[in-house]
Formats: C-alpha cells, sequence, structure tokens
C-alpha cells in the first residue's frame, strides 16, 4: 500500500509542474503591460518602473518563471496590490466558507444521488426509472446561475423559508447559520446528485448482469446484502471518478453561487481582485484553484486502491 501511495503521490508532481507552468505563461500572454493594468493609463512612468520592479516583470522571462516556481515551493504567493497582506492571508480567511459549501454539496449530492441512482437500477424501466431520468436530465440542464437565481427567488423572497442573503455573520446561531447555509449548498447539491444518481444507475445496470451477482442470488443472499455488498461496492470506481472530475466544476459552480447568495468565499475574492485589477492575488486564487483540483484527483486515484485492492498492484 506505501508503495502505491508513493507512485500516486509522485505522479501529482509532473501535473503541478504543468499546472503551474500553464498559468505563468497565460498571466503573462494577457495583451498590455500589467502594471498599466493595474494602475491605470494616467499613472507616471516611474510608478510603473516601481510597480513592474515590485511585481520582478523588469527581469528576463526565465528569472521571472524560476522565482516563480521557488516562491509557490515555500508557499509565497505573493502580495495583494489591494490590500497589501499576503495572499494566502487573504485566501485563510474565506476558504473555509468554499469549504463549507462544496463539502455541504457533495454530502447532499451523495446522500440523495446514490439511493436514487440504485433505486433507479433496481427499477430499470420502471415509473422510478422515468422519473429519476427525467428529474435528472432537467438538473443537468440548468447552470448553476440559473438554478441559483430562481432557487432565491421562490424559496427566498416569495416564500421566505431562507434568508436571502447566504452570508455568515459573527454572532449567528447554528441554527441561523444552517439556514444561511441550505439554499445555496442545495443549489450545488442538486446538480450534484444528478451526476452521481446517473453514473450509479448506469454503473448498477453493469453489474447487476455479472455472473457472480446471479450466484449470489442463487445462494440465497438477502435482496439487501447483495446490492449493499456485492453490487454497490463493485460500483464504486466509476462514483469515485465523477465525484473527483466533478470537484473543479463544483468549485468553479461554488464561485458562482457565492455571489448570487452574497456569501463571503473565493467568489467574492475573485470578483474583488477583478474589479481592483489585483494581478497578484488573481494568480495566487489561480495556482491554489489548481493545487485543490490535483489533491482531489490524487485522493481520488487513492481511494480507488481501497475500494478495488487490484488497482494497487496494476
Amino acid at each position: 500500500m506505501t508503495g502505491f501511495v508513493l507512485r500516486r503521490l509522485l505522479f501529482a508532481i509532473p501535473t503541478l509542474l504543468v499546472m503551474l507552468t500553464a498559468i505563468f505563461v497565460l498571466v503573462r500572454m494577457v495583451p498590455g503591460d500589467a502594471a498599466q493594468v493595474v494602475l491605470g493609463d494616467q499613472a507616471s512612468a516611474a510608478s510603473l518602473a516601481a510597480l513592474r520592479a515590485k511585481l520582478g516583470l523588469d527581469q528576463p522571462v526565465y528569472v521571472q518563471y524560476v522565482s516563480f516556481l521557488l516562491n509557490v515551493a515555500r508557499g509565497d504567493l505573493g502580495q495583494s496590490l489591494s490590500s497589501g497582506r499576503s495572499v494566502i492571508e487573504e485566501v485563510r480567511q474565506v476558504l473555509p466558507s468554499t469549504i463549507e459549501l462544496t463539502a455541504a454539496a457533495i454530502v447532499i449530492g451523495l446522500l440523495f444521488g446514490l439511493p436514487l441512482g440504485v433505486a433507479a437500477a433496481l427499477s430499470r424501466n420502471g415509473w422510478l426509472d422515468y422519473v429519476s431520468r427525467v428529474v435528472s436530465l432537467i438538473g443537468l440542464s440548468f447552470p448553476a446561475f440559473v438554478s441559483g437565481i430562481l432557487m432565491l427567488i421562490v424559496f427566498a423572497i416569495q416564500l421566505g423559508w431562507f434568508p436571502v442573503l447566504g452570508g455568515s455573520g459573527g454572532r449567528q446561531s447554528f441554527a441561523e447559520h444552517l439556514r444561511g447555509l441550505a439554499l445555496p449548498a442545495l443549489n450545488l447539491g442538486l446538480i450534484m446528485t444528478a451526476y452521481v444518481m446517473r453514473v450509479t444507475r448506469a454503473a448498477m445496470l453493469g453489474v447487476l448482469t455479472e455472473d457472480y451477482i446471479r450466484t449470489a442470488r442463487a445462494k440465497g443472499v438477502g435482496p439487501v446484502r447483495l446490492v449493499a455488498r456485492h453490487a454497490l461496492r463493485n460500483s464504486l470506481i466509476p462514483i469515485i471518478t465523477v465525484v473527483g472530475l466533478y470537484f473543479g466544476t463544483l468549485i468553479g459552480n461554488s464561485v458562482l453561487t457565492e455571489i448570487i447568495f452574497n456569501r463571503p468565499g473565493l467568489g467574492k475574492l475573485i470578483l474583488g481582485a477583478l474589479n481592483s485589477r489585483d494581478y497578484t492575488l488573481l494568480q495566487g486564487l489561480m495556482i491554489i484553484f489548481a493545487i485543490s483540483v490535483i489533491a482531489v484527483n490524487t485522493l481520488t486515484d487513492l481511494a480507488y486502491g481501497l475500494v478495488d485492492p487490484r488497482v494497487k498492484y496494476s
């Protein structure tokens, strides 16, 4: 098991290097002078030169690249141009809120998607199967910002079941905090439910036709044990895959959801950085997103080994 874990961790290093190189190149391919964009057209030549020196833009590209990688390796993502604080400190203040929202959406997606997908597979071509497929198709058809606005209008403004603003105040009770989290989490969780449900249904339909399932039925294994221990367990690989792959999309949707529901998080931080043209903060946020996606994909690979021991020897 140790060798399997080390191999997967080593595979993540070149992926991270490629992602960091892509971020470095793309940021510097943006048309125009970064210092001019930050300071505006009325900035003096001395101010522009000082900012270029501060950002290291007056150095050769290869020197900038090496310095960029070394700073990332040290955990130094630079300082925000608008607040003067480090990017890590800026992210640390809002990251728990984004993690909370993302984790809640994943829990909702698994809590509803798994049983609905299993039920749809067991009643193949029945009314429950057709209803679940239609519901999942509707869930996949709505972008997160559209469903978020609709849910906000219906459940918060018209019905008043949830607060209009999903932000979390420092003196909120736990119940009020959950009410503020519920609607944004449902907005993301229902979309993930549609993904998980469709993948679970397809995986279960493939497993239920296997010979070992027929053998287990012939031996008198009960339906609950048959589904939980034999069918669902052997369907987990594609389910884990879709959860890992959807994480990147979920992060992007969480940014939009935080803006719609006015929640503190990376979404509002990105919007503020764009409005203030904070070049350093935007680059740091891109790096954090890339590292998060790579980390989740690595954890997904490790989860394969736990679910199916054969993966560790492949």
